[in-house]
């Protein structure tokens, strides 16, 4: 008998925001006829900015440029530690700089395709067609763009492209990009439009008379819990790989901000949709609380391989050319190493598999300088990536210039999140997702730099325009003070606070994490099979009543606590892995990032089924342990015919 519940399937769901006509107009179209906020009106009007990572950051000092009022919200100590600083490779844009056949309708082609045809087309669209935008507006606020010997910015290639589109400043270019945002950011702190609230976090999403109009946040370090009021509230607060435990995400990055919005009625879309990023330091023990990152860059100039043979254990230098298996330029020799991310991750998988892994868990390959320090000489090529160099070097203690990096696949970002339509608004109407925490871009596997992309995109530029159109016609009236709603999400947070801290059980939070980031590894990671998800769903109903009835929370909620912060987020992990799992056991299809091991290519590749499964799945909650409603929300292409996708 099964453990957990399974799931209805509703009514459909449609974008109804979502302009039509010729797919090169729409978004020009769709600008001219949102309805506008009036200046004077603008400061009168308040909006919740929850996280300020790229999307959030910009979206906020964009907003408070334009006259609103905003209070920002972030976990962090200061918005500069929002988890876009660790995007390393790169941003991509359609300028052409290159002449090298790139445009606007190629980046939204290549973006609709690595998404495995996932994507909805106008979204896609208007993202390639912002992108020349952002580079424009980073480059005035001083980022710090590499440049070419001509003086104009340089660019290089990425996975799932043969033009190079990717601008970058060194290893660091999410850094780069987030403190141009923070700048914007604080020079509206100081003009007075934008007030921000460090060390807080999201617990709870106010909602009346159906309207998103306020959030409960609890200080971080006063422990002090209270509401705060708007006129709309927008979620920026990221993906959640960290349901996995291990992942490159910071610490911190939690689903609890998206998923308290999704307990009181926001669609949660493609949940298992995640991205297993193929250039990460392999795991080295169960010690590690997160892995790290090798920028997907590294793949210009660096060669995958592994050794021909099985158990040959010899320095890599000692491994003649002849005896190597370049094998994903023996795979794909179209995008040779540049292959997207989930075909490079399986590939990497596959030769671990066949036993000709390297390292000292055989959960490794080779990424190898050697031909290009040759070509290009060492100083050239530090200089594109010393610091990522310098980085491998501290945590592995071998150089990268003399041997070759080991790397292997670990989860990275996730393209699910809360469903939005092309105002980027929720099912909750007054609840606006941007960035990394809704669905709308990337379909079922994000190509590399163009996280930053989107998140730059939704916070500059679609946001402060489609927001209006809300704001002008929503005839909102004042919240008073003893409101019920608000009394009544108050109470449900601290009731949910002084349950955690009054099990005093005998496991630690960090225990029970682990044991369900093994399980959404094992059975929902880089290849799922209707045998093993089953067991994951069965397992992790039971692990979610033991983390109740057996967690181990100590001290109070009136203080730091960094113990409860780590399991109310825990909390909702489990919550979270039990849908994912879900979700990837209804598509039977292989797409993207989720790959079935029932639906595979004779050769091992994805093998979709368009027939059955071309729409968003978007989850609507009913309550703990009670099935959840499927709306379909069917994926149209008038522009891109879905194909097998193919590399070679």
């Amino acid at each position: 008998m099964n453990n957990y519940v399974d799931y209805t399937v509703g009514e459909p769901v449609s974008d109804s925001a979502a302009p039509g006509g010729s797919i090169d107009t729409r978004w020009e179209r769709h600008r001219f006829g949102v309805k506008l906020v009036n200046p004077a009106n603008k400061r009168k009007m308040k909006i919740i900015m929850v996280g300020t990572g790229l999307a959030g950051g910009a979206a906020a000092a964009t907003l408070g440029e334009l006259g609103y009022q905003v209070e920002s919200f972030c976990f962090q100590d200061s918005p500069r530690r929002a988890h876009s600083i660790a995007a390393q490779g790169g941003i991509n844009a359609a300028k052409n700089y290159r002449n090298d056949g790139d445009s606007v309708f190629r980046l939204f082609y290549d973006t609709i395709k690595g998404g495995d045809f996932r994507a909805r087309e106008s979204n896609v669209h208007r993202l390639a067609e912002i992108s020349r935008q952002i580079i424009d507006q980073c480059v005035a606020q001083g980022v710090p763009f590499a440049r070419e010997y001509g003086g104009l910015l340089d660019t290089r290639s990425f996975g799932g492209a043969q033009v190079s589109r990717t601008f970058y400043a060194r290893g660091q270019t999410g850094q780069q990009l987030l403190l141009g945002a923070y700048q914007a950011l604080e020079r509206q702190v100081q003009a007075g439009t934008v007030t921000m609230y460090n060390r807080h976090e999201m617990l709870e999403l106010i909602i009346i008379d159906g309207r998103a109009r306020g959030i409960v946040a609890r200080d971080l370090v006063t422990g002090e819990t209270r509401s705060h009021m708007a006129d709309a509230v927008v979620l920026a607060s990221g993906g959640y790989g960290n349901v996995f435990y291990l992942s490159t995400n910071a610490k911190g990055s939690n689903v609890t901000a998206t998923w308290r919005a999704h307990r009181k009625g926001a669609l949660f879309a493609n949940p298992c949709y995640t991205q297993i990023h193929p250039t990460c330091i392999p795991v080295s023990g169960e010690h590690q609380s997160k892995l790290t990152l090798m920028s997907e860059s590294l793949r210009n100039d660096g060669r995958v391989w592994v050794p021909k043979e099985m158990g040959d254990d010899r320095n890599p230098r000692d491994i003649p050319e002849d005896q190597r298996d370049y094998f994903l330029e023996r795979q794909y020799p179209a995008f040779g190493n540049l292959v997207p991310r989930d075909i490079a991750s399986r590939a990497a998988k596959a030769v671990c598999d066949a036993k000709r892994g390297v390292g000292p868990t055989g959960l490794g390959v080779y990424l190898d300088f050697s031909a290009a320090i040759e070509r290009l000489g060492r100083a050239a090529v530090a200089a594109k990536y010393g610091n990522l160099f310098d980085m491998y070097e501290r945590i592995t203690g071998e150089n990268p210039y003399e041997v070759p990096m080991r790397i292997f696949p670990a989860v990275h970002y996730t393209m699910g999140g809360l469903w939005v339509d092309y105002n980027l608004q929720s099912t909750i109407p007054g609840l606006f997702v941007t960035g990394e925490a809704n669905f709308s871009d990337h379909g079922a596997n994000r190509l590399g730099a163009s996280a930053l992309m989107q998140g730059l995109a939704d916070g500059y530029f679609v946001l402060p325009t489609t927001i209006g159109d809300y704001l002008a016609g929503a005839k909102l009236t004042p919240v008073p003070d003893d409101a019920p709603e608000v009394a009544e999400a108050e109470a449900e947070v601290a009731a949910r606070l002084d349950r955690l801290l009054s099990i005093d059980g005998h496991r630690t939070v960090d225990s029970f994490h682990r044991e369900l980031g093994h399980l959404m590894w094992d059975y929902c990671g880089m290849e799922r099979s209707d045998e093993g998800l089953r067991k994951a769903l069965d397992r992790i109903p039971e692990l979610r009543r033991e983390f109740w009835s057996d967690v181990k929370v100590p001290g109070s909620a009136a203080t730091l606590n960094q113990s409860l912060e780590k399991a109310g987020r825990v909390a909702d992990f489990l919550e979270l892995g039990e849908l994912m799992c879900l979700d990837a056991l209804h598509r039977t299809e292989s797409c993207g990032g989720h790959f079935r091991a029932e639906s595979q290519t004779d050769d091992g590749e994805a093998k979709r089924d368009d027939e059955n499964f071309s729409y968003v799945a978007a989850w609507e909650y009913t309550g703990q342990g009670q099935a959840p409603v499927l709306h379909k929300e069917d994926l149209v292409f008038e522009y891109v015919t879905p194909s097998q996708r193919s590399y070679k």
